[in-house]
């Protein structure tokens, strides 16, 4: 397996990764909000202000909690990544 195919097939699992942690946080942005007759969503104000706030606050200042919960999702990918990696480096050392 070469470096490209290594990578097509890295971006696949990666991109399935991405898929099921956004219908997860669709599943909860769902189950949250208050589904309106004409099919819409309204988001409680409180969720709201704190995404926002969460959405202007650079990583390295978001709460501990806050941190970890992002560090959660990064290490969903991490085996994938690491999987990757090997295969790199032994095809890198055969040749």
């Amino acid at each position: 397996m070469d470096t490209d195919q290594i990578i097509d097939d890295l971006i696949e699992k990666l991109a399935g990764i991405e898929h099921a942690r956004w219908a997860k946080w669709q599943y909860y942005l769902h189950n949250k909000a208050t589904k309106q007759a004409d099919g819409s969503l309204v988001i409680p104000a409180d969720l709201v202000a704190r995404w926002e706030r969460q959405i202007e606050t650079p990583y390295c200042e978001l709460s501990e909690e806050e941190k970890e919960s992002d560090r959660e999702q990064v290490r969903s990918y991490t085996e994938i990544i690491k999987s990757a990696l090997r295969i790199e480096k032994n095809r890198y050392h055969s040749e």
